[in-house]
C-alpha cells in the first residue's frame, strides 16, 4: 500500500482523547511523486475492458464485506460514531462498489443524428465515452468510509487512478479501505492514498495539471480555496448546506417530530443533510416543542463503544465548545433551550433551541453539531421564503398532507434534494446527491459520478468518397 511520507500525524479518540494511532504526514515530493505514479497507472487502467473493471470493483467489494467488522471498528475508534452507526456505514460499502460495477457494465452512450443536417446524410455518428486519466478524492471525517467509496468507486469503474486525500483526522479508516482494494487485484498505483493536512496536501494535488478531476467534499471556504488552486481541470464540489425542515399545520406531528429527532442527530449532528433550521407553522409549534423535546430527550450521549449510547461525540472537544458558542449567541439573542444545551468535553448533550431569530448564526449558517433550532411561521409563503434565506441549497423537507403544498415545495425551494414527508436527512446509494447555490457543483451517486469522472468523444464515420 502507498502510504507516503515524512512527517507524523497523530490519530486521536474523539471521546476520550487517546492516541490510537500514527500516521506519515506527505510532502510535496510525495504529492508529485503520487501523481507521476497514478499517471502512469492511468495508461494501463485505460486498456482495462467494462467487464474486467466490473469484476475488479466486485471483488472489491467481497473485501469490504469480509472486513465490515475491523472497518467498523475503526470508524468508532477515529470519528467517534456508536457503533451501530458505524456497522450501518461499513455495510453500505460492499454494496456501493456493487453498484458502481452495475453502472459500468450498462452505461451506453447515444447515437448522433447527423442526417438532421443536410450536410450530416450518409454519416455515423456516436459518443465514446473514456476515463479522464487522474482523479484526486479529497474526503471528509464524517463519513470517512461511506464517503471514500462514494469518490474512489465511481473514479474506478471510469477506469481512473485515483488519489485519495482523506481527512486527516480519520485517515486510518481510509488507508484501510485502500488496502482492501489493492487485495481485490487493483495496483497499488491506481488507488494512492496521500494523508497530509489540507491546507498543505490539496494545493499540491490540486496544482497539478496532470490531474484531471478533483472531487472534493467539505465545507464551502474550503471548496472555495479548492476552486481558486485548480487550473483547467474538472470540479465536484461537495459544500456546506444547512438544510430547513417545514412543518406544516396538517403535519402528522408525532411521526415529524420522530423523523427531527433523527434528522437533526444521526452521526451527532455531523451531516451535511442534518436537518438544522426547523420551520413550524404557528398553529402547532407548541405541540411539536413537546412532541421533539421528548423524543430528543430519550437520546443518550456518550461513549460510542457503550451498547446504550445513541449519539457519540462531536469529532474534537473544539468542534464542541463551537457548537456550544453557536446555541450561547443564539440564546443571548432571545432564543430559549427547550432541551439539552450542556457540554461535558467533545459530547455536546442534543439540543433544542426554540424562537430562533433568523439574524442568529444557528439560523444562518451551517452548525454540523448535535442542535436544531426551531422558528415559528404563518403562511407557506413565508415558510418558503425562510427556507430560501440561505447561501446553501443541498437539502430541505417538509411534513404536509397537502399536496399542493408537497408539489410548491418541491418547485419553489432553492435545494438539490427535496423530500416530502421526511426530513432531509435521508439518502440511498443510487440516487443523483448535490446541492443548488452556494452547497457545490456536479452530482454523485455511482451513475452521476462516473458521469462526472470521465470524458466523452464525438466519432463521426464519413463515407469514402466516389471516384
Amino acid at each position: 500500500m502507498n502510504l507516503i511520507g515524512m512527517g507524523v500525524i497523530a490519530v486521536t479518540n474523539p471521546y476520550n482523547g487517546n492516541v490510537i494511532d500514527e500516521v506519515a504526514s506527505a510532502t510535496k515530493a510525495d504529492a508529485t511523486g503520487a501523481v507521476e505514479r497514478a499517471v502512469a497507472a492511468a495508461r494501463d487502467l485505460a486498456q482495462l475492458t467494462t467487464h474486467e473493471r466490473a469484476d475488479l470493483l466486485e471483488r472489491a467489494a467481497d473485501e469490504a464485506d469480509l472486513a465490515l467488522d475491523e472497518l467498523a471498528d475503526l470508524i468508532v475508534a477515529e470519528q467517534g460514531k456508536t457503533r451501530a452507526e458505524a456497522r450501518r456505514e461499513a455495510g453500505r460499502v460492499g454494496p456501493l462498489l456493487r453498484l458502481c460495477a452495475a453502472e459500468i457494465r450498462t452505461l451506453h452512450e447515444e447515437m448522433i443524428p447527423l442526417d438532421a443536417s443536410p450536410d450530416g446524410a450518409q454519416r455515423l455518428g456516436f459518443r465514446l465515452r473514456v476515463p479522464v486519466g487522474v482523479v484526486v478524492a479529497v474526503t471528509p471525517f464524517n463519513y470517512p468510509l461511506l464517503l471514500v467509496a462514494h469518490k474512489v468507486g465511481p473514479a474506478l469503474a471510469g477506469g481512473n487512478a485515483v488519489i485519495l486525500k482523506p481527512s486527516s483526522l480519520t485517515p486510518l479508516t481510509a488507508q484501510r479501505f485502500v488496502a482492501l482494494l489493492q487485495k481485490g487485484g487493483y495496483p497499488g498505483d491506481a488507488i494512492q492514498c496521500v494523508v497530509g493536512h489540507g491546507a498543505s496536501v490539496v494545493p499540491w494535488l490540486c496544482a497539478d495539471a496532470r490531474v484531471r478531476v478533483v472531487t472534493f467534499t467539505g465545507g464551502r471556504e474550503a471548496g472555495l480555496a479548492i476552486a481558486h488552486q485548480t487550473g483547467i481541470q474538472r470540479l465536484c464540489l461537495e459544500l456546506g448546506a444547512n438544510c430547513p425542515l417545514v412543518i406544516m399545520e396538517d403535519a402528522d406531528i408525532d411521526v415529524a417530530a420522530a423523523g427531527t429527532a433523527v434528522g437533526g442527530f444521526a452521526n451527532a449532528g455531523q451531516a451535511c443533510i442534518s436537518a438544522q433550521r426547523i420551520l413550524v407553522h404557528e398553529s402547532v409549534n407548541a405541540e411539536f416543542l413537546d412532541a421533539l423535546a421528548a423524543k430528543v430527550g430519550a437520546i443518550r450521549a456518550g461513549d460510542p463503544t457503550d451498547p446504550e449510547t445513541t449519539m457519540g461525540p462531536l469529532i474534537s472537544e473544539a468542534e464542541a465548545q463551537r457548537v456550544e458558542k453557536v446555541i450561547g449567541a443564539a440564546v443571548e439573542a432571545g432564543a430559549r433551550i427547550v432541551v439539552g444545551g450542556r457540554r461535558d468535553r467533545a459530547v455536546h448533550e442534543p439540543t433544542v433551541v426554540a424562537n430562533v431569530p433568523v439574524t442568529t448564526s444557528l439560523f444562518r449558517d451551517e452548525l454540523f453539531g448535535p442542535a436544531v433550532g426551531v422558528t415559528s411561521f404563518g403562511s407557506f409563503e413565508e415558510a418558503v421564503a425562510l427556507a430560501n434565506q440561505s447561501q446553501y441549497g443541498l437539502g430541505a423537507a417538509i411534513y404536509t398532507r397537502d399536496v399542493h403544498h408537497a408539489l410548491a415545495f418541491a418547485r419553489q425551494v432553492e435545494a438539490g434534494n427535496i423530500h416530502i414527508n421526511s426530513s432531509p436527512l435521508w439518502r440511498v446509494d443510487a440516487m443523483p446527491y448535490g446541492g443548488l447555490k452556494q452547497s457545490g457543483l456536479g452530482k454523485e451517486g455511482p451513475r452521476y459520478a462516473i458521469e462526472e469522472m470521465t470524458d466523452t468523444k464525438t466519432v463521426v464515420f464519413h463515407p469514402e468518397p466516389r471516384t
